[in-house]
């Protein structure tokens, strides 16, 4: 049997797929880098908590990191005086605005990976303790805050919307 002659078809590309293309080019250069921020920036031996002054490096299960849009960062021995921090911004960086912030990152408790703040509840009253004693416990995903709150007890659970800590009933 004979293969047919097929036509070769225009070199045409439908738009659909030239963005679908464009944003596989860009996700695979910008994407890794969006994706790894929070590892990018560790705290260095020098590192204090801008708060209270302790090293920060010698507790990399609490590490908090607040990253601002001129390069600058500050780093934190605990969620607790990062917020101590956020909410009176003027008194530790003086001239700043929280318009001035473009990150916050804390250390989730369980995978203790680095975490965007507005991503993970905060769980007070716990008995788990951080550096400085009682502390914010960042805790991702629901399933691990059951967990959480049934082996560590709780006060309070609240989320970060970026201006403040608002308490949060999710085990309802």
């Amino acid at each position: 049997m004979l293969a047919k002659k097929v036509p070769i078809q225009s070199m045409k590309t439908p738009p659909f797929q030239l963005v679908a293309i464009v944003l596989l080019l860009w996700f695979c250069f910008t994407g890794p880098t969006v994706c790894l921020a929070a590892e990018k920036l560790q705290p260095s031996p020098e590192d204090r908590c801008a708060v209270c002054g302790m090293m920060v490096l010698p507790h990399p299960n609490w590490v908090a990191q607040v990253a601002f849009k001129d390069g600058t960062n500050r780093f934190f021995d605990g969620p607790r005086d990062m917020f101590i921090f956020l909410f009176d911004l003027e008194k530790y960086q003086p001239g700043s605005k929280t318009d001035d912030i473009e990150s916050v990152f804390v250390t989730e408790y369980y995978t203790v990976q680095r975490y965007d703040a507005h991503e993970v509840f905060f769980v007070s009253g716990s008995d788990v303790l951080g550096p400085m004693g009682a502390e914010l416990v960042p805790v991702a995903e629901l399933k691990n805050l059951k967990v959480f709150v049934h082996d560590h007890k709780h006060e309070k659970i609240m989320r970060f919307d970026g201006e403040k800590l608002s308490e949060v009933y999710p085990l309802q």
